[in-house]
């Protein structure tokens, strides 16, 4: 684990932020092939519409973490709001930012927007699983004391370390980027099913939100509940399950209802027939 992997004179060139802009990188790639794969010529917009969602998505998850989680602390050390190198991206924040970005792209350029949530479903859990990485590199995201000899040790320069010291700590960035790496393949093998436009896009947040919410119950970072009941990140995993299944289930009943004519339409509503 290195935190910093070489100096340029005195700056320091920082894995996490390294690890992170690969992890977009990666992630804009293989929306491109999925895109391309799917014959619509939408790959054409994929490196911009990465370069846009990509910078929402740093945005967004270092404003979600400043301002949710962590505004007792940066309303006093407002220089601080951008050294991200101390902790401080909620990934939450990211997808919903970045998402809204995304929308708003397609929208400009006239992209069948669900149809193309649902192609890029799979490259933005990649690109999170990736960016958990860089989570572990760095000593954030970081887990609980285990109470036991099992757990990861964390180098004296991070955060993790000046939180709990030399404990061993539940290994939550890294389970949580292995269960991205399993979404990954199951949104893969949903795309190859029948479904409604959307469907895959509200699966992805399903399974995520569903994975996150167990995953805090490990993590050692963010411990205050939320009105005495659950963390912050299980509130935000707890509202977004639930917009997602009934999104998805919405979407499914569209799907599976019978079709009525044009003709019976006009005539239910009382026009002649076309």
């Amino acid at each position: 684990m290195h935190q910093y992997l070489f100096f340029i004179g005195d700056f320091p060139i920082r894995a996490y932020g390294l690890v992170l802009s690969l992890s977009i990188v990666l992630a804009t790639g293989v929306g491109y092939f999925l895109a391309k794969a799917d014959g619509r010529g939408y790959e054409k917009y994929i490196v911009d519409l990465g370069i846009c969602c990509g910078a929402a998505g740093l945005l967004g998850a270092r404003l979600w973490d400043v301002f949710f989680f962590d505004w007792d602390y940066y309303h006093n050390h407002l220089s601080e709001l951008l050294s991200v190198w101390q902790g401080g991206m909620a990934i939450q924040g990211g997808i919903v930012l970045g998402v809204l970005a995304g929308v708003w792209y397609c929208r400009r350029h006239s992209i069948e927007t669900l149809h193309l949530m649902d192609v890029l479903a799979p490259a933005i859990i990649l690109g999170q699983s990736l960016g958990r990485c860089a989570n572990l590199l760095n000593g954030d995201a970081f887990g609980a004391p285990t109470g036991s000899s099992f757990g990861i040790l964390y180098p004296t320069t991070t955060l993790a370390y000046h939180t709990y010291g030399d404990q061993p700590l539940w290994p939550a960035e890294i389970w949580e980027g292995q269960l991205d790496i399993v979404i990954f393949a199951l949104l893969l093998l949903y795309r190859t099913t029948s479904h409604a436009r959307g469907q895959c896009f509200a699966l992805y947040v399903l399974l995520y939100s569903t994975a996150r919410f167990f995953l805090e119950y490990l993590r050692g970072d963010y411990t205050e509940p939320v009105l005495g009941l659950l963390h912050s990140a299980q509130m935000t995993s707890v509202v977004c399950f639930a917009l997602a299944a009934s999104a998805f289930l919405y979407l499914e009943w569209r799907r599976r209802r019978p079709e009525v004519p044009r003709v019976q339409k006009r005539a239910q509503k009382g026009g002649p027939p076309s």
